[in-house]
């Protein structure tokens, strides 16, 4: 499969491109700026401009062809407001109606747990929470077969390749490996019981094959 990783320079999509090559999938890695480039492409991805803040077309080109879309960009941390508006929200949203546009297929959305009902959340990041409600929303009646992913907590521990999925929220708040992320994410593009579904995820005893096919037997997603 042909896959675009939105985000692929660092964290969760950085280890998203290195899972999806060894599954043997043919990986586009989204860049902002040229800098990791050739990390990206000694790995064996193709490098491609993908500035969620820049002009359309360099990335509508990134998206056309692909068959499928990871989005795993992030404003980051130490940002305020307004680049999480502008990257975590708008950035998405131009990204999805990118790929409406140039006809892909799949849209694998990595989201934050309580992105279902930001108020759930810390106060502190509300504000990126309400950003990931507005586009998992926006996902979801796009028209492009979706999955919104939303993790706990993210640790930089080795994976398990277990978890626990709750749908649309789990009972419990947690953590997670990125690691168990980008396998997670990379598992929704080959299982189609994820396809249509918003679910949390926090580390757990299920083989991440497994919890992810049961969600063929979760309730049906709302737009939440």
């Amino acid at each position: 499969m042909q896959v675009l990783v939105i985000g692929a320079t660092r964290g969760t999509g950085r280890l998203l491109v290195d899972r999806l090559l060894a599954d043997g999938h043919r990986v586009r890695a989204g860049t902002r700026a040229p800098g990791p480039a050739e990390g990206l492409a000694a790995a064996g991805a193709e490098p491609v401009p993908a500035d969620l803040e820049g002009p359309d077309e360099p990335l509508r080109d990134a998206l056309r062809g692909a068959q499928a879309v990871v989005f795993c960009a992030g404003s980051g941390s130490g940002t305020g407001p307004d680049a999480t508006l502008r990257v975590d929200l708008h950035g998405a949203v131009r990204s999805i109606d990118l790929a409406v546009q140039v006809g892909v297929e799949r849209y694998v959305m990595l989201s934050s747990m309580a992105a279902d009902d930001p108020r759930r959340g810390p106060a502190a990041i509300t504000h990126y929470l309400a950003a990931k409600h507005a586009a998992d929303r926006i996902l979801a009646t796009s028209g492009l077969a979706w999955t919104s992913v939303r993790p706990g907590g993210l640790t930089h521990e080795l994976g398990s390749d277990h978890v626990e999925v709750g749908v649309p929220r789990l009972q419990r708040r947690g953590t997670i490996p990125r690691q168990d992320v980008a396998a997670v994410l990379a598992g929704c593009l080959v299982q189609p019981a994820t396809v249509g579904r918003a679910f949390e995820v926090l580390s757990g005893p299920v083989p991440i094959g497994a919890a992810l096919a049961g969600l063929a037997d979760a309730p049906a997603a709302g737009h939440r």
